[in-house]
């Protein structure tokens, strides 16, 4: 991706000396997060896998950074008068923590349909939150008549220097700790955390590879910088990243220092987002899985390399978290729902629980069903849902079940 038609460095709206300064307005006040090597991931993928775990700010999420880095430049008036932001939850904790930290007046547009932990959590760091629009596009034009109207500052979520600034104070923490990274796969949504590690690390090690990651649901800068015209619609798990259009300033950024953006099914976002549960214990959204679900993705790219992850975010509804983990535990082969046709009589529901007994598997759920069904009067349903260690348990399983004459469908799977 790099030519000489880019603009150099040093011209860019945002600069290391930038991102610095931001790093000493933020000392003390923000967490400076761990960045730890992942053995296992490490062994799963072939990389060297390194995690900054941004999801351990206070509030979850890096737009802390870049939030507090912002209103720290507010000038006297500005802060009396207050701020207005607009965003799907990330940006809108970062203002509203801050702000209240700083005394500042916030009020937050929320698109309709925002996560409620993110909307409750908004409200609970003492902001205006204010549920309007369908997408986050709507929900910014209507914030930005409201702020005109009522003389407040607006706080934009991506395309500005100062925010940029902010989050580019990570990149300084992670080559910190770690000089000898070969590549940086970052999420994409508007661009402004990409935007700052960047800049960042291109300005300390100019040979560093930076790699975006999009939801393939959403591919606005993907779109823009390949001059593709891929459709973005539909819900995405990583609703963080689910940016229509990019900023001005991100993407100019982003031309001139990414190497390579790639995008991410819905399903790799997910199995990412369970290997993070499950083998580092760290709960992260769909967005902060992205870069994970990318070197999954794209094993060969990175493998035998040293390779920095930022888990962006930890903002994840519970209900939507354990569908995830359910669904992910169904591809594994570990849970799965056994469709029976039987002979409605006395024993037949012993049978079935003996095989599976003895096959070692575990039941969770059983359903008989004798009214909604084509099944003949003397014939019933049976659905049971069971727990297997893995596929070839699972398959051991049902083979048991047949050699027993039982006539058994799976799903779930």
């Amino acid at each position: 991706m790099t030519d000489t038609s880019k603009t150099p460095l040093a011209q860019l709206p945002v600069t290391l000396r930038d991102i610095e300064t931001a790093a000493g307005v933020l000392a003390g006040f923000v967490k400076r997060t761990s960045f730890e090597r992942s053995r296992t991931l490490s062994d799963i993928t072939g990389a060297s896998v390194w995690l900054k775990f941004e999801n351990l700010q206070f509030t979850a999420t890096f737009k802390e950074r870049g939030a507090l880095n912002r209103l720290s430049a507010l000038s006297a008036d500005e802060r009396r008068r207050g701020v207005i932001a607009v965003s799907a939850g990330n940006h809108a904790q970062g203002v509203a923590y801050h702000a209240a930290f700083l005394s500042i007046p916030a009020t937050i547009f929320m698109p309709v349909g925002t996560p409620t932990v993110k909307i409750e959590n908004t409200r609970r760091h003492g902001a205006i939150v204010i549920e309007a629009g369908a997408t986050l596009e709507d929900a910014a034009t209507l914030a930005t008549n409201h702020g005109r109207e009522q003389g407040l500052t607006y706080i934009h979520p991506y395309d500005d220097p100062l925010i940029i600034a902010g989050q580019g104070t990570i990149a300084l923490e992670m080559l910190a700790s770690v000089p000898d990274l070969d590549v940086l796969i970052v999420p994409i949504g508007g661009g402004g955390l990409i935007s700052g590690i960047a800049v960042a690390a291109k300005s300390l090690k100019p040979d560093i590879e930076i790699v975006g990651v999009q939801a393939a649901l959403y591919p606005s800068m993907y779109n823009l910088i390949k001059g593709e015209s891929l459709p973005m619609r539909g819900d995405t798990l990583a609703e963080g990243i689910a940016v229509k259009a990019p900023g001005r300033i991100t993407s100019e950024i982003v031309r001139a220092l990414v190497d390579d953006i790639v995008l991410v099914t819905e399903q790799q976002i997910e199995h990412a987002l369970s290997l993070l549960i499950t083998i580092e214990k760290s709960v992260t959204e769909g967005a902060g899985a992205a870069g994970l679900a990318a070197v999954l993705d794209y094993p060969e790219r990175f493998a035998g390399r040293s390779v920095g992850l930022v888990l962006s975010g930890g903002n994840i509804d519970t209900r939507l978290l354990s569908g995830v983990l359910t669904r992910q535990l169904a591809r594994e082969g570990r849970l799965s729902k056994l469709k029976f046709d039987i002979v409605d009589r006395p024993g037949q529901l012993g049978t079935v629980v003996g095989v599976l007994s003895k096959a070692g598997a575990n039941i969770v759920e059983v359903s008989h069903q004798r009214i909604f069904t084509d099944l003949p009067a003397k014939a019933v349903v049976l659905e049971v849902v069971i727990e297997t260690r893995d596929r070839s348990h699972l398959e051991a399983t049902v083979a048991a079940l047949k050699a027993a004459n039982l006539d058994v469908d799976v799903g779930g799977e």
